[in-house]
């Protein structure tokens, strides 16, 4: 008994040793490619979106987060016009290529002026002064030009001296640029730019500024750190302007 069952279990060894697949040795240059719908190009791996992953929003104060949250509210009102803006003004850097002669240019630069200020006009009547001064911010973020130079691009530079001292009646200057590293309330419209954009508040346009959102919240999270460090020191409580 014992016999025939050391045969068969011999046999079975035997017959696993002989079905079982050799491995074949891993081949470093071999990979695997991926087929997109509607793509015939083969693809060794899939390009994602970049993706923040956002800390959760603390205050100070209740003051500081109103402030915030008002920010946020002004920022998604007026983020579409600029962004509105920069592609209209793709759109007519695009067709002057085309187009030889000055005179030309002018005129088609006059009408592309003339329905911009008719699509924005009776909107941008509506915003308070300090949505203007937001709109004159994204503007540059989001075309890389002041608002005064693009006016004094498209019109003339007595025209956009106008603009200029009009705007600063109101508080407002059109030669205002988007610094983000610098400024802490152009940071905190950044991070309300990208939380829009991750919950599909916004639709995201990609800005023509070099910066990097993840460095400007290292920037500003070190720069509190040694405030509080500071104030601690001097037994006073922080509370950010």
């Amino acid at each position: 008994m014992i016999r025939k069952i050391s045969i068969l279990l011999c046999g079975l060894i035997g017959f696993l040793g002989i079905s079982q697949v050799p491995d074949e040795p891993l081949d470093s240059i071999s990979q695997q490619y991926i087929i997109m719908k509607g793509d015939s190009v083969m693809k060794s791996s899939i390009e994602l979106n970049e993706v923040y992953i956002f800390g959760k929003l603390r205050f100070q104060n209740y003051n500081e987060k109103l402030r915030y949250y008002i920010l946020r509210r002004k920022t998604i009102k007026v983020y579409p016009y600029a962004k509105l803006a920069a592609e209209r003004l793709v759109e007519l850097n695009d067709s002057l290529v085309h187009i030889k002669k000055n005179r030309h240019k002018r005129r088609f630069t006059r009408k592309v002026q003339k329905f911009i200020e008719e699509e924005f006009s009776e909107e941008l009547k509506k915003l308070t002064r300090s949505e203007g001064q937001i709109l004159v911010k994204l503007i540059y973020r989001q075309t890389g030009t002041t608002a005064f130079d693009l006016v004094k691009e498209l019109r003339s530079g007595w025209r956009a001296f106008w603009y200029n001292t009009t705007a600063r009646m109101f508080n407002i200057s059109i030669k205002e640029e988007f610094r983000p590293d610098v400024v802490h309330e152009d940071y905190l419209i950044e991070d309300i730019l990208q939380r829009a954009f991750a919950d599909f508040t916004l639709e995201r346009q990609p800005s023509v500024l070099e910066y990097d959102y993840a460095t400007l919240s290292n920037i500003w999270k070190d720069n509190d750190n040694n405030d509080n460090d500071n104030n601690k020191d001097k037994g006073n409580t922080k509370v950010r302007n």
